[in-house]
């Protein structure tokens, strides 16, 4: 947010509180909204190694190709974000503050997923491989140990010509680290004494196992801050392809929806569908299985 010029701090500051707390949306739908869960990941190995180049870039096109049930099966991340963002484009032509900051809080959640290697993956909790637990290790454990040192700032955010190449490139830096995540993990794994993998903490008063502060270091050091670089750039892109959608819709004067607060109505709506994450919790895998 930070990155954004003076025109559309005037409302994006106002607001951040809102955009902060809404950003996991997203992941709360997935449990209980039918076609949300796609939108998060691509497999894209069920492609095979020329997936990169073989899938279509434009949504239409990948359909008549490949069929819309097979695609949504494997996740539409890439696809997604440019959906995403056409929305976002046609909410500041319409100068539509509801719309721009529900928009702007779950385009930034895809884009951010899409930075993680292993949204691009089949095997994206190691389940594959008996490394079950990696995902939360690394896109949580990891930033919780050592965010607060992480060095985001980037600069001001700058116009992209071409929000499909930058998805499609995002995915597949993505997917080009998955064999370090993998690989260093079980390296590390034969490697270190088993009874100082994992540890103990008191989270809400209740002991949870989670990896251990020295395994995660050393995992850290082997992935040669890999998480700090994936989660820079997802700043990087949040921010240009906000401003991208500012600078295609016309660049509207957002200083008179500056004033522009949220209704009773929306924050009902915000917490029914957090009460629909909790009930639908445990009644379906957040990623396809095969």
């Amino acid at each position: 947010m930070f990155r954004l010029p003076p025109e559309m701090q005037v409302f994006y500051k106002k607001n951040i509180d809102f955009i902060t707390e809404n950003a996991v949306n997203p992941d709360q739908r997935r449990y209980a909204v039918v076609g949300e869960a796609e939108r998060h990941y691509i497999d894209l190995d069920v492609y095979g190694d020329s997936a990169l180049k073989v899938l279509p870039k434009f949504w239409n096109e990948a359909i008549r190709r490949i069929g819309e049930d097979s695609l949504r099966k494997h996740g539409i991340v890439p696809w997604y974000i440019q959906t995403g963002a056409y929305q976002l484009t046609e909410a500041f032509k319409e100068k539509d503050a509801r719309k721009i900051l529900r928009i702007s809080a779950d385009l930034g959640h895809y884009i951010a997923d899409a930075h993680v290697p292993l949204h691009t993956t089949r095997n994206y909790n190691g389940q594959l491989t008996g490394q079950e637990g990696i995902h939360g290790f690394w896109e949580s454990r990891l930033p919780e140990l050592f965010a607060e040192n992480y060095d985001l700032w980037i600069g001001q955010a700058m116009y992209q010509d071409n929000v499909a190449s930058v998805a499609w490139q995002t995915v597949a830096d993505s997917h080009a680290a998955t064999d370090s995540v993998f690989l260093f993990e079980k390296q590390l794994s034969a490697s270190f004494p088993t009874d100082k993998k994992f540890s103990y903490e008191l989270r809400n008063n209740v002991l949870t196992r989670t990896y251990s502060l020295e395994f995660s270091t050393k995992y850290l050091e082997m992935l040669n801050h890999q998480v700090e670089r994936r989660m820079k750039a997802s700043v990087k892109m949040v921010g240009d392809i906000w401003f991208t959608c500012w600078i295609n819709a016309g660049q509207p004067d957002l200083s008179t929806l500056k004033d522009f607060s949220l209704q009773e109505s929306d924050k009902q709506n915000q917490q029914s569908e957090s009460q629909s994450w909790i009930k639908g919790l445990f009644q379906i895998r957040p990623e396809s299985e095969d």
